[in-house]
């Protein structure tokens, strides 16, 4: 194997210091006084030599790893996987790398990804909290680590977040399904304490509430999609009065349009349909289905900047940062008047 170039290795071939070489590699040269021409010297040798500073050194050096560690239920979900991707691009043009992991609502696995975290010295964390990992989050908070969160709020928890106005959303959307004749709109979600999902149901109660309609809400106990799917063919069996649904999110509604292929259910003829969460295949649905689409470059520019104001004020008390964001109603034919 060929031996890693070193700074020594470098000083010692041309016959200066160690310290020479450092600040002329870490762009220290004019502030140091080292000539333009002893600069050129060790840049034109680090290029012909390949030098790769060592990464490990570096940040034993600056403090800093320049990683960042990404932590969601399920990365593979279109919301996720799009805000990864956003956020990669941004850290990627800054210099950062990014540790992406999913807990698949596994609280142990979510520990032992936390403490891998740690164990690489992570500069920050990103998270949409999962349920169960309030307490290791706080304990990571009080040792001043930077921590973003996103998707989610949960009040306990004192931090930074990016997250966008669940009960504006979903009352948008009702009165969307309201003004255009539907007067049996269900609200299918997940039994589950979680803050943003129950402010998209408090949404679409408050609208409903608003036009004396009546409130149909199925909450599924969500373990996967094999019995979501045989929750919601019982549920819309026996709600035939329906005309119209709301899918809380993503997932939920991946297993409502499963549903409807077993059920005979058509979008539209029979109920109108929109999906909180915009993703490709509410496009090619016959007709395309209607979604709340969050703004996914948005949430990840704002949460790389609360990030990195956070790193910049690294042991400052500066206080947390609360954004929220607005959604578009992306109106297609599954929504529109019979």
């Amino acid at each position: 194997m060929k031996k890693r170039v070193s700074i020594k290795d470098i000083a010692k071939q041309l016959n200066i210091s160690i310290t020479t070489v450092s600040f002329v590699i870490n762009g220290k040269a004019r502030e140091k006084n080292i000539s333009e021409a002893l600069t050129k010297k060790v840049l034109d040798l680090v290029a012909e030599l390949n030098y790769q500073p060592n990464a490990l050194a570096t940040s034993l050096r600056t403090g800093k790893t320049k990683i960042i560690g990404f932590l969601v239920d399920d990365i593979s979900e279109p919301f996720f996987s799009g805000i990864a991707r956003h956020i990669d691009e941004i850290a990627s043009n800054l210099g950062y790398k990014i540790l992406f992991s999913s807990t698949r609502n596994d609280t142990e696995k979510a520990i032992e990804l936390l403490q891998i975290f740690e164990d690489r010295h992570v500069d920050g964390y990103i998270m949409a909290l999962p349920e169960g990992l309030e307490d290791e989050v706080k304990k990571l908070i009080q040792t001043d680590a930077p921590v973003v969160l996103f998707d989610r709020y949960v009040q306990e928890v004192k931090t930074d977040y990016v997250i966008i106005d669940n009960k504006k959303s979903t009352f948008q959307a009702t009165e969307h399904l309201i003004n255009n004749g539907y007067k049996n709109i269900a609200f299918v979600t997940i039994d589950t304490q979680q803050l943003q999902m129950v402010d998209r149901l408090a949404g679409y109660e408050t609208a409903i509430e608003k036009h004396k309609l009546p409130a149909v809400v199925k909450k599924i106990k969500y373990m996967g999609s094999e019995d979501s799917i045989q929750e919601m063919i019982s549920f819309f069996k026996a709600e035939k009065q329906l005309d119209a649904v709301i899918f809380a999110a993503n997932y939920i509604c991946l297993d409502g349009l499963r549903t409807f292929r077993k059920s005979g259910i058509r979008i539209h003829k029979d109920l109108a349909v929109v999906s909180f969460d915009d993703f490709e295949i509410l496009e090619f649905c016959e007709p395309p289905v209607t979604a709340i689409a969050q703004p996914l470059e948005a949430i990840a520019e704002n949460i790389m900047k609360v990030l990195l104001n956070k790193l910049k004020k690294a042991g400052q008390n500066a206080g947390n940062t609360q954004i929220s964001l607005p959604t578009t109603l992306n109106v297609r034919p599954s929504s529109a008047k019979r």
